[in-house]
């Protein structure tokens, strides 16, 4: 394994703690909502990368012959099974060293995973190596360029310059480090990588407990759904949407 594996969530229950007990129902939508935009109608074999319990499973399932679910945490992994049988395959490993073949993969996606990647450039190129030349991957990126970090980066309560491309590294959150990124800094690399942007969303564009309380978890979808696109351009939600193509040989 490698050194710069930065998240074990073996013997913790994501499930649970993280999405049914907490206030998560919009950010769960979102990334549903987002996925379906972008996700290809068909494909033979496909990878949830980080894929965990099987959240966004059912956004893929209909679309892949051979779905698989990679991740770190083998509990994780057996509470995927538990829930969809045979209908997934699972593999555990480490994202560094993927336990892929070279083009093994039509597709693949990896949602809420780069903000425990100490090493962006290594991951991406993983991705690419497994991907089949002609391959889809779509990629959700940890947004350090997000307004309410500006304003506090302006009004001196954070030190973490979000206009700098360097990328940004929360211990205060985790003490093995919590990584979000500049758009332009991931952009770079899936340029140098080989990979072709074809299309980039803005999602979880209202991801805020004063707004959840405004609005309720309905109507803030209906703006989503809007903004996903409308404010795609700008690059200022918490996640950043990337519809990868590697290119055919």
């Amino acid at each position: 394994m490698s050194d710069k594996v930065i998240s074990d969530y073996n013997g913790y229950d994501y499930k649970k703690i993280f999405w049914e007990d907490a206030d998560r129902e919009y950010e769960d939508l979102a990334d549903r909502m987002a996925i379906r935009k972008l996700i290809p109608k068909r494909m033979e074999k496909f990878a949830d990368i980080g894929g965990g319990y099987g959240r966004l499973a059912n956004e893929y399932l209909k679309h892949a012959k051979k779905p698989i679910i990679f991740d770190y945490s083998k509990s994780e992994l057996k509470q995927a099974k538990e829930t969809f049988g045979d209908k997934v395959e699972t593999r555990s490993g480490d994202i560094y060293e993927l336990p892929f073949k070279d083009a093994e993969l039509d597709g693949l996606m990896m949602i809420r995973v780069t903000h425990h990647l100490k090493d962006m450039p290594k991951a991406i190129n993983e991705l690419y190596r497994v991907l089949k030349p002609g391959g889809m991957a779509i990629i959700e990126v940890a947004n350090k360029r997000t307004l309410p970090k500006m304003a506090r980066f302006v009004f001196r309560r954070s030190k973490v310059n979000p206009f700098s491309k360097k990328p940004a590294n929360y211990t205060e959150i985790s003490k093995d480090g919590f990584y979000n990124y500049h758009p332009k800094y991931v952009e770079e690399i899936f340029k140098k990588t080989g990979f072709k942007t074809e299309k980039v969303l803005s999602v979880s564009n209202f991801r805020s407990r004063a707004l959840k309380k405004l609005f309720k978890t309905k109507n803030l979808v209906k703006m989503e759904n809007v903004a996903q696109s409308t404010l795609a351009p700008i690059r200022f939600a918490p996640s950043i949407y990337y519809k990868l193509r590697k290119p055919e040989e």
